[in-house]
């Protein structure tokens, strides 16, 4: 495809073309690639033209300035912002979980601490309830024997006082028989011998008796 600058340059007439003329006036022979070779040199320069930017070795400097420049720029961002943010997160982040540990170990040394109370109050329950157990157990044994003992002492007095009521009804009876045994003898005598005083027939039966 030939360029507008191409055709107007076939059109104008310069020296070359002149003599091309002349030449073929003259009937001498005329180079036929001298049109390709323009129209290869035209294109050329329409292709150079036509390089990507960015693949552009004569953009190479200022690409590489602006990316040490967008570099700085992201790094001084980084380090003045951004990573400062992070920091104090993280350091907020580790202040908080080591706040939590330490909640976590004051709290697990309370309950230590309280399960160690309550063993030890349990043992001195146990040790007080054993203790009042036993005394408890002694207070009853001394009671129930000193009821024990209070009880013997009274069945042997009452023992002593029916022994003593027990001799003196057997006395009483023994008196009361001899009488008995004298009115009966002297009844019966009475009635074979006729009367006979009482003494005499008492005199008979403590003799009888002796």
């Amino acid at each position: 495809m030939v360029t507008q600058a191409y055709a107007q340059e076939a059109a104008t007439p310069t020296e070359e073309n002149l003599d091309h003329a002349v030449d073929a006036t003259h009937g001498a022979p005329v180079d036929p690639t001298a049109d390709t070779h323009a129209t290869t040199e035209a294109h050329g320069g329409d292709h150079a033209s036509d390089v990507f930017p960015p693949f552009d070795p004569a953009t190479f400097p200022s690409q590489l300035l602006w990316l040490a420049l967008s570099f700085a720029a992201l790094y001084l961002l980084m380090s003045k912002v951004a990573l400062p943010k992070v920091g104090s997160t993280i350091d907020k982040r580790q202040a908080t979980i080591a706040a939590d540990i330490a909640a976590a170990d004051a709290d697990r040394q309370k309950t230590d601490a309280a399960i160690a109370s309550y063993e030890k109050a349990l043992a001195e329950a146990k040790a007080k309830a054993q203790g009042i157990a036993a005394q408890a157990r002694d207070t009853l044994n001394a009671d129930l024997a000193s009821k024990r003992k209070a009880v013997e002492a009274d069945l042997s007095a009452k023992v002593t006082t029916a022994e003593a009521r027990i001799a003196e009804t057997k006395n009483a009876a023994l008196a009361h028989v001899d009488e008995i045994a004298a009115e009966t003898a002297q009844a019966v005598v009475s009635q074979i011998a006729g009367d006979v005083s009482a003494e005499s027939v008492r005199a008979a039966v403590a003799k009888v008796k002796g």
